[in-house]
């Protein structure tokens, strides 16, 4: 959406059409949220802003037919690291040799990906933060092998697509995810050891720190079974690191299915 608003010819590729019509819709209708407010006194411009950025995206299935005439890939498919390998090696086989490929990763490391082509040099990570039309911060991730002009192309797409670009080294949650997966990680412990409510706690860090959200919300709202996958995989990369220890009320919530906001339960009771 973001691409194809600034201007950018944008293809969107996934596994059925079913899923790109749904995609489609949700497209539509975030633009049309977004001119509510950007054309408020101009409803003949929103409306024309939105068939304009819906002229510039088309919808595919098959990726390798599209990837040939493609500048820049960015990856946002399930946090697999197996799957992810599979896909880019595959796009890599395809892809022209000037095209860059991205992935947004919030939590696998970008070599690794990045090992599974044969554009080491043309590959970066660039992870965009949800909901991508409203969060204006991008990390750009520069692995050891990214070159210099690929990551100032990098930076240069993450301005013209309208979003504030940081760079980061390619280590584990690079900027934010690092800082705030322990954070919410440790809120859980404070309530586990039963020093405070997860409400008292929620109530202090929005108050206390200026949080939209406290860490029990947000991590329904991010989903259990994510923050699991994430912390379990820092984890097995740092065993003996106290801030990426395990979380028991954690493990059980995600066996009980009760993984936050799209379940309907988490830490709360949602309706």
């Amino acid at each position: 959406q973001v691409a194809a608003a600034s201007g950018h010819t944008v293809v969107l590729v996934d596994q059925s059409d079913e899923i790109l019509k749904k995609s489609t819709k949700g497209i539509e209708e975030s633009l049309k949220r977004v001119t509510k407010k950007k054309f408020a006194d101009k409803p003949e411009a929103g409306a024309e802003f939105i068939e304009k950025t819906l002229k510039n995206l088309t919808t595919s299935t098959d990726a390798v037919a599209v990837v040939h005439s493609t500048d820049l890939v960015i990856e946002a498919i399930v946090e697999n690291q197996e799957i992810k390998n599979e896909l880019f090696k595959r796009l890599d086989k395809f892809a022209p040799e000037h095209t860059i490929f991205a992935s947004n990763t919030s939590s696998l490391q970008i070599t690794q990906l990045a090992n599974s082509t044969t554009r080491q040099d043309r590959f970066g990570g660039l992870h965009f933060f949800n909901p991508v039309p409203m969060m204006k911060l991008v990390e750009v991730i520069k692995t050891p092998m990214t070159s210099q002009k690929t990551f100032e192309s990098l930076v240069d797409f993450s301005k013209a697509v309208g979003k504030s670009p940081v760079s980061c080294k390619d280590t584990p949650g690079f900027i934010v995810n690092r800082l705030l997966v322990p954070y919410m990680m440790e809120a859980v412990r404070l309530f586990e050891r039963g020093d405070a409510s997860k409400e008292d706690i929620d109530v202090a860090m929005k108050l206390g720190a200026g949080y939209p959200m406290g860490p029990f919300e947000l991590l329904d709202y991010v989903g259990l079974d994510t923050s699991k996958y994430i912390i379990d995989g820092w984890h097995s990369l740092e065993p003996n690191n106290p801030l990426f220890a395990p979380s028991p009320l954690l493990n059980k919530l995600v066996e009980e299915k009760k993984l936050g906001k799209k379940t309907g339960e988490g830490f709360y009771k949602y309706k």
